[in-house]
């Protein structure tokens, strides 16, 4: 039966090509390329608040190294580091370190920044994609890296790097589960969660819900009570695998198809339809074109070049020719490039301006920021009104190295944000110099008309690309110039966007919200308005305890429609309510844009990172909007996230985004939300904006990440246990977490183009989304399962049907699953995308108790017939007892063995007194020493 699964089943072949091509070109955020087995750039950077330290540099390289040639013997002689860099923080001493290009904090492969909540020192990955996606970044700790005895806890750290790599480069997942440490087989016998199955040790309980130190079996489950914990042998003779326990000395391999354990319940089974390691490994883009290296030759270590920036050079290059609407284009301009200026750029930021028309002009020369005066004279070199005919870009960004050269003679690691239409197709002539430069160029288009190098300047040397429609109830503008911060981690020092929102306001007509402040955020606090008549709306703000501040206490600037105000010292952390009102009788557009900097350098502020999954889409291919919201490194859970979805013409798309852990989004309560965008105005540009919202007081979530190294009890060796101390409490700080309160964040992740968009409405190619949370238990001879409902599109509307089936096998289901068993679903009904189902069933398979183990799978159908992939695999366990709960590779534990030992002696005991109340004919005797031992 032939099925139409997936949207991507929908691709024509030019955009599955399209598609392709960038795959190759991006590979995701990495950085990292890979020529003939080499990777080369791996990035490391070290945050800014880790005191310095020499060996934590020692520490890095000889991790990179040990796990560059461990890798090779991993990975059968295909791969190795080639060479890396380590950026170093600008708050260390400076030691003649090479000057970075492009590097930056935020776009590290690699981060060491001590956690922000007390979960440990476990290093993990933050990967959040499907099986198969690239990861964002690994982090380690300090301690990590410097603390030897952590060693014997999680491997040597090079073996630790190559399975967090396998996280981050290759998409895997990890191969035990801390949720669910021990299963039930086939079998009906217990054993460990692990990968393979071949790898042996002792089972030792921990706590006092065991009895006299054994593990034992709870009757309802089949599986070990609290407390039981698998001690593994150290010397043992299995060779994988790295994604369960690179710290054992025999495993150098993955697990691969001959030695996968498909039964266990851990992570890499249920986002991996039941491939192992390997198998995902080997369909990587890194395996194309790259077979086993046939050297002989030692494999040489690999090369560190130690990269540190000392000061932010920033330069304005602002398009002031007349092509565009000049008065009103130049009012925007102004108020957004003095918004940045007076409160965005950081403290101690070098910047400069040049202005380009069809030819360049230098403002101002770079000025270090170490004053308001500095930030008011800055603003004063802005333009004030549109010049001559023309755009030449290369003008203007020929000038801005001119300028950044009078720095310290170098362009390397300079910003530029370039803010133009780009209609100039002389572009063409400076794009090699400058996408070469070592100079970071953001870019700020307006309009349709933009070159395509323009774009590609920003994509080519790391910079953020944002677009400025024609909306004029848009703070497109302001928003750019907001979302541009330095990247060095450092967040105490970077403004942070709490509102940003306008709206046509009637004449004499108000426009009135709130917008909470909180804890986290409060110092550098402005409120700027601005509007489109010659006369500014009348203003009114309240604080949280009811102070008014009205025009009186607005910096106001008639000439080019902006106020500002801002709240001295630290803002109060409550509820803000502003109140416009045009003043005019004819409707105008009013906007208010609301920043602030962290109150304390000891608590991060909260903050939202957002983006697309692509920068360039195809039609039909499904995009998807992402926002991680967090603090520190600490997810925030239980946010209102919306996207905004601006085209370039018609009306905004509305999206609200979940962290469910279903659709689109992979993992729940990892405070990144998500959504699917499927349905598009027409080709051409979108606008990314993300809104979070949390009225009440927020906790946040503060478990150990789930993509991390595992941490290790214990090893058995030569007979003995040798117990590790005990994990670090997974907590946090109580306090902090109940007093953050509610928050408003506003965040602008850029744009991307979407084309072959139909211009008439199309038939549906859009089949509900793949269910990723299914989950399955028995109660008596029932299966109860559970899932988030897809839609009909997507994760949006209502599927028509499912379809469940049934395996014994889950291979079966993945590769044959209209083969496998079907389930009766007639008496189920979808519901609307986002609720929960539950549907229970009594599997056949079950009645004769010879099975003890079945595997379910759901597709969903739409109204047009449209299917699903398959969803994950749940795996339902029926307990049999009395069972054997001790598998036939376990030893027996150290209580056991003296119980088994008092049993022999008692019984020699015994028949030693038998024998001599024999001897002695004394019944008498016998029976009085049985007794006694009984």
């Amino acid at each position: 039966m032939s099925r139409g699964r997936g949207a991507g089943a929908a691709l024509r072949p030019l955009a599955l090509l399209a598609l392709l091509a960038l795959a190759l070109a991006g590979g995701g955020d990495a950085a990292v390329l890979l020529q003939d087995g080499a990777y080369d750039g791996l990035l490391l950077a070290v945050h800014p608040r880790v005191p310095e330290d020499p060996k934590l540099l020692a520490s890095i390289q000889d991790m990179i190294t040990e796990a560059s040639f461990y890798l090779f013997s991993a990975t059968k002689n295909r791969f190795y580091f080639r060479n890396a860099k380590i950026l170093i923080p600008p708050t260390w001493k400076a030691n003649n370190y090479e000057k970075p290009k492009q590097e930056s904090y935020d776009k590290a492969d690699v981060i060491v920044a001590a956690p922000y909540w007390k979960h440990g020192d476990d290093p993990y990955t933050l990967q959040y994609g499907e099986c198969g996606k690239m990861g964002k970044y690994i982090h380690f700790t300090p301690t990590f890296l410097l603390n030897d005895k952590l060693i014997a806890v999680y491997g040597s750290r090079g073996r630790v790097f190559v399975h967090e790599w396998a996280h981050l480069r290759w998409g895997v997942f990890d191969e035990y589960d801390s949720d669910r440490p021990f299963y039930i087989t086939g079998q009906n016998r217990v054993e460990v969660t692990r990968c393979s199955s071949n790898l042996t040790g002792i089972y030792v309980c921990e706590k006092k819900s065991c009895t006299e130190g054994n593990c034992v079996i709870n009757q309802l489950t089949g599986l070990f009570i609290e407390g039981c914990a698998f001690i593994h042998e150290r010397n043992q003779t299995a060779a994988a695998s790295i994604m369960y326990m690179q710290s054992l000395s025999s495993v150098a391999e993955f697990c691969d198809e001959s030695n996968h354990n498909r039964e266990a319940p851990n992570m890499q089974n249920r986002m991996c339809d039941y491939r192992s390691t390997w198998e995902v490994i080997m369909k990587s883009m890194d395996f194309k074109n790259n077979p086993p290296l046939n050297t002989t030759s030692l494999l040489p270590p690999p090369t560190f070049s130690l990269l540190q920036k000392r000061d932010r050079v920033v330069c304005l290059v602002l398009d002031v020719s007349n092509s565009k609407d000049g008065t009103n284009w130049i009012n925007q301009l102004h108020q957004a490039a003095e918004l940045y200026l007076l409160q965005i750029v950081e403290e101690n930021s070098y910047v400069g301006i040049v202005t380009f028309s069809h030819s360049g002009e230098i403002k101002t020369q770079l000025r270090q920021i170490v004053s308001n005066d500095i930030r008011t004279q800055l603003a004063s070199f802005l333009p004030t009104a549109p010049t001559s005919e023309g755009t030449n870009v290369c003008a203007g960004l020929q000038l801005a190295f001119e300028v950044i050269r009078k720095h310290d003679g170098s362009i390397y690691g300079s910003e530029i944000i370039l803010v133009t239409d780009g209609e100039d197709s002389g572009v063409k002539k400076c794009f090699s110099d400058v996408i070469n430069s070592g100079s970071v160029i953001h870019t700020i288009v307006l309009g349709q008309s933009a070159a395509k190098e323009i774009e590609q300047f920003s994509r080519e040397t790391g910079g953020l690309n944002f677009f400025v429609s024609d909306r004029l109830n848009s703070n497109d503008l302001i928003d750019a110039f907001c979302g541009i911060l330095s990247g060095s981690g450092d967040t105490f020092n970077q403004s942070i966007q709490i509102e940003s929102t306008g709206e046509s306001t009637q004449g004499y007509k108000q426009f009135r919200r709130t917008v909470t402040i909180d804890s986290t955020v409060g110092r550098d606090t402005f409120f700027v308005v601005t509007w489109q008549t010659t006369e500014p709306p009348k203003i009114t703000l309240l604080d949280p305890h009811g102070k008014n501040y009205t025009n009186e206490n607005f910096s106001i600037d008639i000439i080019f429609h902006i106020a500002r105000l801002q709240i001295p010292g630290i803002a109060e952390a409550g509820k803000w309510t502003y109140t416009l009102t045009n003043t005019h009788l004819s409707p105008q557009v009013l906007t208010i844009t609301v920043t602030s900097r962290a109150a304390n350098s000891t608590i991060p502020a909260i903050t939202v990172k957002a983006h697309m999954n692509r920068d360039t889409n195809y039609y039909p291919s499904p995009m998807v909007a992402y926002a991680q919201v967090g603090q520190g490194l600490s997810p925030v859970l239980g946010a209102n996230v919306t996207a905004i979805i601006e085209p370039e013409n018609g009306d905004p798309i509305i999206l609200e985004l979940f962290d469910n852990g279903a659709g689109s989004d992979v993992v729940r309560n990892d405070g990144v939300y998500s959504k699917y965008l499927f349905s598009f105005r027409g080709n051409g540009k979108y606008n990314l904006k993300v809104r979070v919202q949390v009225s009440e007081i927020i906790k946040l979530h503060a478990a150990t990440p789930w993509s991390h190294a595992l941490y290790i009890p214990g090893y058995v060796e030569n007979g003995t246990i040798q117990m590790n101390g005990p994990r670090p409490s997974v907590t946090s700080n109580d306090d902090i977490q109940i007093k953050v309160g509610g928050f408003s964040r506003t965040i602008s992740g850029g744009y991307f183009t979407v084309s072959e968009v139909p211009t008439s409405p199309d038939t549906d190619v859009f089949p509900p989304c793949k269910i990723t949370d299914l989950s399955a238990k028995t109660e008596d001879d029932k299966v109860i399962l559970s899932w988030t409902a897809p839609g009909g599109d997507l994760d949006q509307g209502q599927a028509a049907t499912y379809e469940i089936r049934t395996s014994e096998s889950p291979l079966e289901l993945r590769d044959n699953f209209d083969e496998a068993t079907v389930v009766n679903t007639s008496s189920l009904t979808p519901h609307y995308a986002g609720y929960k189902e539950i549907f229970s069933f009594k599997p056949a398979a079950f009645a004769t108790r010879n099975t003890t183990i079945i595997y379910v799978a759901v597709c969903a159908i739409d109204k047009a017939s449209l299917h699903s992939d398959i969803s994950n695999i749940a795996q339902a366990v029926m307990f049999v007892p009395p069972m054997d709960f001790l598998t036939a590779n376990n030893k027996y534990s150290v209580s056991t063995i003296i119980l088994i030992l008092f049993g022999l002696l008692a019984t020699v005991c015994l028949i030693t007194s038998v024998t001599l109340c024999v001897l002695k004919k004394r019944r008498k005797c016998l029976l009085e020493t049985a007794t006694k031992l009984l």
